[in-house]
């Protein structure tokens, strides 16, 4: 279970990638038979890809688990308390982000670009990870959280790249996410899901 320190951080991390307009996804599997998983990854119209792993307590941070990045630039996300005592301790080229701000996150120490090998996988692995949260709030009824991850595949369908002016291919991506949904649940439950969530959104 998410403590709700995670969950804070957490929602503070998607209002502030969000304000970007950029395609995100939490808990993104990396690799097709991998186990590691980023906390929060997302991509914007150049190919930039951002991974966030998030990290309350020293004990966290320590671990071998969660320190996953393969992105362009890749950060910590942490309570400002928490980076205090570990600033001497973050790798060079990791940036940070705290809740410095009770309203926002602040970038509190810049991430290294650097060369992100993977990029058309990643992109990927992104809607395989979306499909999954897909897969469970449609299981749960939950039409809030469908329209939602609905907003973020629309979202990737239109991103565009801003030096050539054309869109980003990720309909094929798009078309493999709609096809599976369909085998999962058949057309007409998959019409019928859309459909409200199109009501649900306006």
């Amino acid at each position: 279970m998410k403590t709700n320190e995670t969950v804070r951080l957490e929602n503070l991390l998607w209002k502030h990638t969000d304000q970007r307009k950029d395609f995100g996804c939490f808990e993104v599997t990396i690799g097709w038979y991998g186990r590691q998983r980023v906390d929060f990854m997302t991509i914007d119209g150049k190919n930039t890809v951002r991974c966030y792993e998030i990290k309350v307590t020293k004990s966290d941070f320590y671990s071998r688990n969660g320190h996953n990045f393969v992105g362009t630039f890749n950060y910590y996300v942490m309570p400002h308390e928490l980076y205090e005592e570990l600033k001497d301790e973050i790798p060079n080229g990791i940036g940070v982000y705290t809740d410095k701000s009770a309203y926002d996150l602040t970038c509190i120490k810049k991430a290294k670009r650097k060369t992100c090998e993977d990029v058309e996988n990643i992109k990927l692995y992104m809607i395989r990870s979306l499909q999954r949260e897909y897969s469970k709030y449609r299981s749960s009824g939950s039409m809030e959280a469908l329209a939602v991850i609905q907003r973020e595949i629309s979202k990737a369908n239109r991103l565009r790249d801003i030096e050539t002016g054309r869109y980003i291919k990720v309909r094929d991506e798009y078309s493999q996410f709609r096809g599976a949904m369909i085998e999962m649940f058949g057309s007409d439950a998959y019409r019928k899901v859309k459909n409200e969530i199109n009501k649900e959104v306006g």
